[in-house]
């Protein structure tokens, strides 16, 4: 089973597992496991979801838990292609929340999904510059020049292949430098000054105070969807449904709002 790939944690402390093994660890620390007289919680409720997310998710974790006492929300960050590997590796996943429908269709196609997924979210690209713009960029014509350095997620992550498809759009024959594993990797890069711009989820640049945006031109940018499920293999299928529900409802939407997210 391999390693999820490093993501930063959550501004707000949220809980957030980066590896498969202390997944299984903590699920192994169930009644029976070790003192018998010790208290264990056993609502915790795995979530693993895109990093353009981590934010907007952990305020809905937290809503989620204020309003289902006993549940415990679990959140699992990183590129919707690596989850979904995870998952189909049996990780113990209870929800998947993607930044794409491709890698929500392998999971659903593979039988993993309880339900039918249904779009929670939208988003759009957008250009991340350095604070300041040092490297003078102006659009996207300036990702085919050589003497910058350019970044992109990889191609596998879903902000890599939506990026991949705004160039191609625009006409534009990236020169790129860096391809990052998800999101915020190649946002700390970018904020970091390491890369002179890349291009990430709008969202993605609301969040952080270490980089400027830059819009693409309607006719060229992408909208992602994000699909959500609840797994047929998880641990708390209640509590899953709770989860999606309140992502589904006003108030979830409006958390998702206020980051950035439009609704479906």
């Amino acid at each position: 089973m391999g390693a999820m790939p490093p993501v930063d944690p959550p501004r707000s402390g949220r809980r957030v597992f980066l590896l498969v093994a202390p997944l299984l660890a903590v699920m192994a620390c169930g009644p029976g496991a070790g003192d018998p007289t010790s208290v264990t919680r056993t609502d915790d409720l795995f979530v693993s979801a895109a990093a353009s997310l981590t934010d907007a998710f952990a305020e809905i974790g937290s809503a989620v838990e204020e309003a289902n006492p006993g549940v415990r929300v679990l959140l699992n960050l990183g590129s919707s292609a690596s989850l979904r590997q995870q998952i189909l590796e049996g990780a113990p996943v209870d929800i998947f929340a993607s930044a794409d429908t491709a890698n929500m269709t392998q999971i659903m196609e593979s039988g993993e999904t309880a339900a039918d997924p249904e779009i929670f979210a939208r988003n759009t690209m957008q250009i991340a510059l350095p604070l300041g713009n040092p490297a003078g960029i102006s659009g996207l014509g300036d990702f085919a020049n050589e003497e910058l350095l350019i970044g992109l997620c990889a191609a596998t992550a879903p902000c890599g292949a939506h990026a991949r498809d705004v160039l191609e759009n625009a006409g534009v024959a990236g020169s790129i430098d860096s391809n990052e594993p998800d999101v915020r990797a190649l946002l700390n890069k970018v904020g970091a000054g390491e890369l002179d711009a890349g291009i990430v989820y709008r969202t993605d640049v609301l969040s952080s105070g270490d980089v400027e945006g830059l819009a693409i031109p309607e006719d060229v940018n992408v909208t992602a969807d994000y699909p959500i499920a609840v797994l047929v293999n998880g641990s708390h299928p209640m509590a899953g449904s709770q989860f999606v529900e309140f992502v589904l409802s006003e108030e979830g939407q409006a958390i998702l709002n206020r980051y950035g997210f439009s609704s479906p």
